[in-house]
């Protein structure tokens, strides 16, 4: 049998090795620039302007390549890619056959996120557009670049979460330090100060010290809110509607008694800036006479107390007058209303008498009143309580002292959050030994369960405490903003006042006899 001689094939190359495009054309590479500067301040623009020149003409003086634009986000971090529109646009563009290479400066100047940066990198590289990283010299189709460019992305992200802890240990250290700093440009009623303290702009404070007294007059903070928008006042941020979370907020805010609650809130990720809540997973700062107040200490604890009895209420509270939700009947436990009588008329008048009166079978016996009667019953009232004033008041502080002892409640919370703290280390342990070696599956799960158990029940008892301590010191606020109220009045006013009403009465049982019990915050009833 004759062999057949060999024969040799050649197949010619289909990549051309400078261009990296596929067949022998002789078409330059279409080649996009990439520039950011990671700030907004003015000493980085003639670095972010310098970049967008320097890649401009890098490109143009290689006679392989086609210059296509320079793409570029100024002022952004580098971070995440979500918020770069100058480098989604760079990336849609070439995922479409715009670009075939992208310039830039180095790793950390397209990504300091491992993450975006891999992802971004082998989107590209999928439909054959590479990335040349200057400074390090990285081409992304190489063999080696996915290595280099994992290393140097890790490298700059670390250098990030660096950074980002020495500012968060730099602002812990502010906060130690009891220095205040507000968002002066949406904060009303302060500006910063030259020693850098906070200063009350009297316009914006007279506004604040309105929504005050508008919501003790028993407005709400949606009232309120509409109030302020009919009027065409600005927000704190400047828009045109206020909204009932803006007026909440400022209702609530601490600052404006001159004290002020430091970390808030916290960031959770470095590389995402997810900020929240600080429920005490770090340290938080109270810092008392940081600064001149626009409220009354006396006053802004009444509009907590305020709050958290409106708060217990829930849907029964109306805020249209200062008696809603507050004058309770004496036969079906429901509250008084008011109610308009012959209101086309010039008899025309407001009564205020049970929701409930006509409701069902029961008609309840208590009787209407009107509202100079139930002023004028008011100042009766409040008239005996001042006859002992000195002796009142003595017991309040001694009640008071009651509520602000929390000993009892501390200790036990101090042994609960340890006792979470043992447990959640040895469901960790549990987890961890299950996924090292083989287990009994039966076993393992009734041990994790009875841990998650312990934990919940635990967890549980711990908000349960928490929550009777914050009921405690509402009632103790209370107590003190009657007290202040009490003892700075010796006589009884000669005309009913709208904040002395809502700062000593918590409500008023109307019986069916006409008899009107007052309840004061003090939590002494006298009949009116």
């Amino acid at each position: 049998m004759t062999r057949t001689a060999r024969t040799v094939t050649v197949i010619p190359p289909t990549i051309n090795p400078i261009t990296h495009l596929h067949g022998l054309s002789v078409r330059k590479r279409r080649v996009a620039g990439y520039a950011r500067v990671s700030t907004d301040k003015d000493e980085q623009f003639t670095s972010y302007e310098a970049q967008i020149d320097y890649y401009t003409q890098y490109i143009k003086r290689n006679p392989e390549w086609e210059f296509v634009t320079v793409y570029t986000d100024e002022g952004l971090s580098g971070l995440n890619a979500k918020k770069r529109d100058g480098f989604n646009q760079m990336v849609a563009d070439a995922l479409v056959g715009k670009i075939d290479l992208i310039v830039t400066k180095s790793v950390s100047r397209f990504a300091r996120n491992t993450v975006d940066s891999l992802v971004t990198v082998r989107k590209l590289k999928e439909k054959g557009v590479e990335v040349y990283f200057e400074k390090e010299n990285i081409f992304t189709l190489d063999s080696k670049g996915e290595l280099l460019i994992t290393i140097m992305s890790s490298l700059a992200q670390e250098e990030s979460r660096s950074i980002s802890e020495n500012v968060t240990w730099g602002q812990r250290k502010r906060f130690s330090d009891g220095k205040v700093s507000l968002p002066y440009s949406q904060f009303l009623g302060y500006e910063r100060g030259q020693d850098g303290i906070p200063k009350i702009v009297e316009e914006e404070a007279a506004l604040v010290r309105r929504i005050y007294a508008l919501f003790m007059d028993g407005k709400t903070a949606c009232a309120i809110a509409k109030q302020l928008t009919s009027e065409s006042i600005p927000t704190p941020a400047g828009k045109e509607k206020w909204s009932v979370s803006t007026i909440e907020s400022i209702l609530t805010n601490e600052k404006y008694k001159g004290s002020a609650k430091l970390q808030k809130r916290f960031t959770v990720d470095f590389l995402t800036k997810t900020m929240k809540v600080n429920e005490g997973e770090v340290p938080q700062y109270y810092v008392e006479f940081s600064h001149e107040p626009i409220i009354h200490p006396d006053e802004w604890d009444a509009v907590q107390e305020e709050f958290a009895r409106r708060k217990t209420l829930g849907r029964s509270y109306s805020g249209n007058n200062v008696f809603a939700s507050r004058i309770i009947c004496g036969d079906c436990g429901g509250f008084y209303g008011p109610k308009v009588w012959n209101s086309t008329n010039k008899y025309r008048r407001t009564i205020w008498q049970c929701n409930a009166k006509f409701k069902g079978e029961h008609r309840c016996t208590t009787p209407h009143l009107d509202e100079e009667t139930i002023k004028a019953h008011f100042l009766a009232a409040f008239g005996t309580l001042l006859d002992s004033k000195e002796a009142i008041l003595e017991n309040c502080e001694l009640v008071r002292a009651k509520y602000t002892d929390c000993s009892t409640i501390e200790a036990e919370l101090a042994n609960l959050l340890r006792e979470i703290d043992v447990v959640t280390e040895l469901t960790r342990k549990c987890v961890e030994e299950n996924a090292a070696s083989a287990q009994n599956q039966s076993e393992y799960t009734t041990r994790y369960n009875g841990y998650v158990e312990q934990y919940s029940a635990t967890k549980a008892r711990v908000e349960a405490l928490e929550q009777e301590r914050t009921l405690r010191l509402a009632r103790a606020d209370a107590f003190d903003a009657f007290i202040h109220t009490v003892r700075n009045m010796d006589t009884i006013p000669a005309e009913f006042d709208d904040r002395l009403w809502q700062k000593t009465i918590d409500n008023v049982t109307v019986k069916s006899n006409r008899t009107l019990v007052f309840k004061f915050q003090n939590e002494m009833e006298i009949e009116g």
